[in-house]
């Protein structure tokens, strides 16, 4: 009978062992700093803001992520919020300058799956939603047409999908993309990131890279475009 028990008892303390595994979770949260050019568009007018002149002009932001995972499933939030306030000029006579404020969030939420993983390359697939609100006034003064105020204050919610890869280079340093595509009806979102990062022990890495991110909404002929370019840092801690 002791043959039979063992061999059991063995099989049932290593599914045991390897249920708790699967279970055993981990976490990083992450802040970081997005030196972006900002555009931002209203009906057939656009003002760009690069990241030097963003400092001078910014009134308030935040910047932060947060990751679990237990290997195979997880999920990732990601929150931007920033607050400006600008001057630009316009193409043509038609105005003078434009006085541009804009306020946005940026909430993305994706639930991630471990699609492959060799140790050294790991690819998620990712699904989810971004959420964007924003209050952008662009302030058109007079040229040889008289001034005016465009303004859009809204939010909404789309859905996005995407993958992300990681791959090791040596023992500190890995690099990652990503990438994520989505909309509704008139609406469209899509995202790049690339970075490098350094691993200084089991809980700190540090990251640079550059990051791409666009929204577009043309539904009820509102013509509002947001797009951010440019190189990220960030510290991540794990957990």
């Amino acid at each position: 009978m002791k043959y039979i028990i063992q061999p059991l008892t063995v099989a049932v303390s290593l599914l045991v062992g390897a249920q708790a595994q699967a279970q055993e979770w981990n976490y990083s949260g992450s802040i970081y700093l997005f030196t972006a050019e900002t555009t931002t568009g209203v009906g057939d007018q656009s003002a760009t803001l690069s990241f030097s002149d963003a400092l001078d002009n910014l009134d308030m932001a935040f910047m932060g992520a947060f990751e679990a995972n237990n290997g195979q499933w997880g999920f990732i939030v990601d929150y931007m919020l920033t607050d400006i306030g600008f001057d630009d000029s316009t193409p043509g006579t038609a105005f003078g300058d434009v006085d541009v404020s804009v306020k946005t969030q940026i909430l993305t939420a994706y639930l991630t799956y471990r699609l492959y993983d060799t140790g050294t390359v790991k690819t998620d697939i990712l699904g989810g939603a971004r959420w964007y609100d924003t209050k952008s006034t662009l302030r058109l003064s007079a040229g040889t047409s008289p001034s005016e105020q465009r303004q859009v204050s809204d939010s909404w919610t789309d859905p996005v999908i995407g993958a992300r890869t990681t791959f090791a280079i040596n023992d500190k340093w890995w690099g990652g993309a990503m990438f994520d595509y989505g909309g509704m009806d008139d609406r469209e979102t899509w995202q790049v990131l690339l970075t490098a990062n350094y691993t200084f022990n089991d809980n700190w890495v540090a990251s640079i890279g550059y990051r791409h991110i666009d929204v577009n909404n043309d539904e009820d002929g509102r013509d509002y475009s947001f797009e951010q370019s440019g190189p990220i840092f960030g510290v991540r801690y794990s957990f």
